[in-house]
């Protein structure tokens, strides 16, 4: 038997690919459907089976194309009910594949559909759990996001997931290994590890949420306890992993189609311009109007924080030979709609265009922007953990529903914690007709190399 993570740190999320004989599963698989027929073509074996462990919230998947290109069914567990041909597993269940076979475990919380599924090999040992967002390494699901659709409260969804802990999971062998669909960096936990596997022995050792003398009152308590609102795209990406979505071919095609710059301004007056070079090259110049998320940072999940509609049509600005990977990448979050991009990349533009200056973290401490009302753009734990005095802090993931905490008519100064983010709120803020916006190199990190006095956890502005 043969267990392979495919880890995409982008999203920060585990897919599994799992042979046993000439027969394999995939679980929880990202939208291109590649990484997986080529597998199993290498292998020469047939994909028997397509499980998820739910609705995603934070990313497409690619369950309804692997099945129309492999003939495998898509399994899900209890109280699940999609738009599209699948299996209804039950609870307890068992599902044959090759020499193995795949426990059902309906482990409702995180949303009620959530299923984990328990391998077993051919001499009847457990060897795994595929956890989907029910269990991390170092958390739990959030239990908040599947309120609306359940009609139930935050707090009733964490009982239930206290309930799935308790009666399905914990009480199995410490030595299984637990493989989730999330590490650090998912928006679907709020203290996940970077290690992306770990024993459930370990974990009930190591997991705040697996304590054993933990009551149920005190887990809903710990569990719903600085839950960040879920980014806008979430809910819409719940939809598509629902009702189903245009094939990733059709996605591809729509959106690899260059463009010369005349072509681009014509479609530009319909179309939101996103530039995905570095934020150094796009600080140097930039097609006026445009959004900058650089491909190098955590892409598809800003992309799908701070673009309200997943439906919006995208042109694109990419560094050559990134267009394919541009499009792929929008495509995992559900932005199907590119219609183009800039052929040649931004060299190829003749027309105006648009800066945005930087300083440098000296600079900034020695007192070049003195005249500027600097902003702190990063999350609240970091602020609140360390921030320099008298800056407030507007968090760039609620920046959209935050435009009034940037005072209009004054130089602005913006940092993070490494420079990306900043440049992210720069170009939003540029776009919505500031001008003087400054950018501060290296950010926050930056800043405090230099000695500059910091305050700690101190209750101002957090």
């Amino acid at each position: 038997m043969k267990i392979e993570q495919i880890y995409t740190g982008c999203l920060a999320q585990g897919a599994y690919y799992v042979i046993s004989g000439n027969e394999a599963i995939v679980i929880d698989p990202l939208r291109e459907t590649k990484p997986y027929t080529e597998r199993a073509k290498a292998d020469n074996v047939k994909i028997k089976y397509i499980f998820e462990t739910h609705f995603h919230a934070d990313f497409v998947s690619g369950h309804v194309d692997l099945a129309k290109e492999t003939g495998a069914a898509i399994v899900f567990g209890p109280n699940a009910h999609p738009d599209f041909d699948f299996y209804a597993a039950k609870d307890g269940e068992e599902l044959s594949f090759g020499n193995a076979k795949i426990r059902v475990l309906h482990t409702p919380g995180h949303t009620l559909e959530s299923t984990c599924y328990l391998l077993i090999d051919a001499d009847g040992k457990e060897q795994c759990l595929f956890s989907g967002d029910t269990l991390f390494i170092g958390d739990v699901g959030r239990p908040d996001l599947a309120q609306k659709a359940a009609s139930m409260t935050q707090d009733e969804l964490a009982g239930l997931l206290y309930d799935s802990l308790r009666n399905k999971i914990m009480t199995l062998s410490d030595d299984l290994v637990i493989y989730p669909a999330h590490g650090a960096g998912s928006a679907c936990g709020k203290n996940m590890s970077k290690e992306t596997h770990d024993t459930l022995g370990n974990q009930k050792q190591n997991n705040y949420a697996l304590r054993q003398d933990m009551t149920r009152e005190a887990f809903i308590l710990e569990v719903t306890d600085g839950l960040l609102p879920p980014p806008n795209y979430f809910a819409q990406n719940v939809a598509l992993n629902k009702k189903g979505y245009d094939s990733i071919d059709v996605v591809m095609k729509r959106g690899l189609q260059p463009l010369s710059a005349l072509e681009f301004t014509t479609l530009a007056s319909d179309a939101l311009i996103l530039d995905t070079r570095s934020a150094s090259a796009f600080s140097e110049g930039f097609i006026p109007g445009s959004i900058f998320i650089g491909l190098e940072g955590q892409f598809a999940p800003w992309v799908g924080a701070l673009i309200p509609d997943v439906a919006q049509k995208i042109l694109l600005v990419t560094e050559t030979g990134k267009e394919q990977e541009t499009v792929q990448r929008l495509a995992r979050v559900g932005y199907d709609q590119v219609i183009g991009y800039l052929a040649g990349g931004f060299e190829t533009w003749k027309g105006e265009f648009d800066t945005v200056k930087r300083f440098t973290a000296e600079e900034f401490v020695n007192g070049n922007n003195k005249d500027a009302v600097s902003i702190d753009v990063r999350k609240p734990g970091e602020y609140s953990s360390a921030h320099l005095p008298e800056v407030s802090n507007v968090p760039l993931d609620f920046i959209n529903d935050q435009m009034d905490a940037f005072p209009r008519g004054k130089k602005l100064t913006l940092f993070c914690a490494g420079g990306y983010r900043s440049m992210i709120a720069a170009s939003i803020l540029k776009s919505r007709g500031f001008q003087e916006v400054t950018d501060v190199i290296g950010g926050f990190n930056a800043i405090a190399k230099t000695g500059v006095t910091q305050v700690q956890a101190s209750c101002k502005n957090a």
